[in-house]
């Protein structure tokens, strides 16, 4: 995986093979940067980071700007990667292990994005439960969004305050 703008265009990042992880293809990043790049100013929002995986997704945003990332993730592998990545790239993110939604069940940190890519093979009723906890438990700022990345054979467009969803391949961004 590479980083597709900002401070750290072009630097590439190779996960370990042994971490339980399916990356954000380069393509559909950049894609959804674009969007995100069009609704904010992405040096002055706070970035909720779930299923951060190898980090890939807040390696983007601290590249162009953000200060504030936090990711949640419950596998220490991956936790380590992020935390090594990141200090390596002096980049400024936070980790937190923990499972998602136990994480989601507990906290009070409000995010202007909140970025959850759950594992495909999740059943429609773990991937409703994102929002759901979400929305429940207000964790969005003023005018934030939610995007769960999801395959194109899940649908969640009948979900509570779903918005518009693109598709990029066979990745699919729900935006809540």
């Amino acid at each position: 995986m590479r980083i597709v703008s900002g401070q750290f265009k072009g630097r590439r990042i190779i996960a370990p093979k042994k971490l339980p992880v399916r990356p954000t293809t380069d393509m559909a990043k950049e894609a959804l940067f674009n969007i995100l790049n069009n609704q904010f100013y992405l040096d002055e929002i706070k970035v909720l980071d779930l299923f951060a995986g190898t980090g890939n997704i807040s390696y983007e945003f601290a590249s162009r700007g953000t200060t504030q990332i936090t990711c949640v993730d419950k596998d220490f592998g991956c936790i380590k990667f992020i935390n090594d990545t990141s200090k390596s790239f002096n980049m400024p993110i936070q980790t937190i292990k923990s499972d998602v939604f136990k994480f989601l069940e507990k906290t009070t940190q409000k995010a202007t994005i909140i970025f959850a890519d759950p594992p495909y093979d999740f059943t429609l009723e773990d991937f409703i439960k994102i929002p759901h906890l979400v929305f429940n438990k207000n964790l969005l700022e003023e005018g934030g969004i939610l995007i769960v990345e999801h395959s194109k054979h899940t649908d969640l467009s009948q979900v509570e305050n779903f918005s518009y969803s693109k598709a990029y391949g066979g990745n699919v961004f729900s935006f809540f």
